[in-house]
């Protein structure tokens, strides 16, 4: 089993506090586990008595009838039988509809420590915030990092960090030991998680565009990519119909599931963000491997890629820069508040 300690101890940090902890991602990345099996048995040893945990995972079919908001909230209400502190676990929320409103009604009317997972970077938007009243903090899960893999197998550093650049860090791949399972895995989750949830979801009419849509982003990871280029590649490989509308519509579907990453251009010498010519980072790159039938390894954007999210893990913000004629691969920058204090002279 693979511990995670560090979003654990973000979980634990948060205990109690009346905020709403939502824990997003891409799905499979182990939010789940984290929560209901981690968290879950962290409160069992420190004395919470199991009936005060209400453990909801709406993925599960005996329980699609609670993705009505008026049901959700009836169903909570009647587990709680007393005046003590309750935690409440709901697995993949982004399936209620203005789950916003019965979280926040949730929060205010009952004694309950509320912890969200979802795999939808809407959660977290503008407008949720505002309706949770800023009662909100986001705790992001990726993919195992290397350090997390390679302490898990304990084998030759080299080895594990190759096997790594080809399959990536998806916590369930270390139940496969063969590269077949391994392979057939991965495949499954870019039919299912990617493909099939996100078609669904958002009524794509063309589910063979948006496929390619999301190809061509697979083999283009750290280059510079716009709505127009890809379009513009696409109708010359013969999706006549394809526009740059369209494209950008894939394109948001695809970051707010989390399986990519859009990385702005920033100008040093300009001090502004450029509009144009962004690049898309891949959330796991054994995802996008298995997606172009492990034919384009190339290592530099691998490692490119690997980097980035490196950066995410450790909690800096990251954009690709230009000063004068010269490209720079990231600027990462961490937020630093600065205390001003007053000094008494007496």
């Amino acid at each position: 089993m693979i511990k995670r300690d560090y979003y654990l101890n973000k979980l634990i940090s948060y205990k109690d506090k009346d905020l709403i902890k939502v824990i997003t991602g891409i799905k499979r990345v182990g939010k789940s586990f984290l929560l209901f099996n981690l968290y879950y048995d962290y409160l069992i040893k420190l004395g919470i008595e199991k009936s005060n945990i209400i453990k909801i995972n709406l993925e599960s079919d005996k329980m699609k009838f609670l993705r009505n908001p008026a049901e959700l909230s009836e169903y909570v209400n009647s587990k709680i039988n007393n005046n003590e502190k309750y935690y409440l676990f709901i697995d993949e929320i982004q399936y209620v509809n203005d789950f916003e409103d019965v979280v926040n009604g949730l929060r205010v009317d009952l004694n309950v420590d509320i912890y969200l997972t979802g795999s939808n970077s809407k959660l977290l938007s503008s407008d949720i915030n505002t309706k949770l009243r800023g009662r909100s903090i986001e705790i992001k899960v990726y993919p195992l990092s290397f350090i997390e893999y390679h302490n898990y197998y304990k084998r030759d550093i080299y080895d594990d960090f190759n096997e790594y650049l080809l399959y990536g860090g998806l916590p369930y791949l270390i139940n496969e030991d063969d590269s077949n399972g391994k392979i057939e895995y991965l495949n499954m989750i870019n039919e299912t998680v990617v493909i099939k949830d996100i078609v669904e979801r958002h009524n794509i009419r063309n589910p063979h565009i948006f496929n390619a849509v999301y190809d061509f982003l697979c083999s283009n990871i750290g280059s510079y990519v716009s709505a127009n280029k890809i379009a513009n590649t696409l109708k010359s490989n013969g999706y006549k119909t394809i526009t740059s509308d369209t494209v950008g519509n894939y394109l948001e579907f695809l970051t707010n599931a989390y399986l990519f990453y859009k990385v702005n251009r920033f100008d040093v010498k300009g001090k502004a963000y450029l509009k144009t010519q962004n690049k898309y980072y891949v959330s796991d790159i054994g995802m996008r491997n298995a997606k172009t039938n492990f034919r384009q390894l190339e290592i530099t954007h691998t490692l490119e890629n690997i980097v980035y999210l490196e950066f995410l893990r450790r909690g800096y913000i990251v954009d690709i820069g230009k000063n004068y004629n010269n490209e720079i691969d990231f600027i990462a920058k961490k937020i630093r508040i600065l205390t001003i204090f007053k000094l008494a002279i007496q």
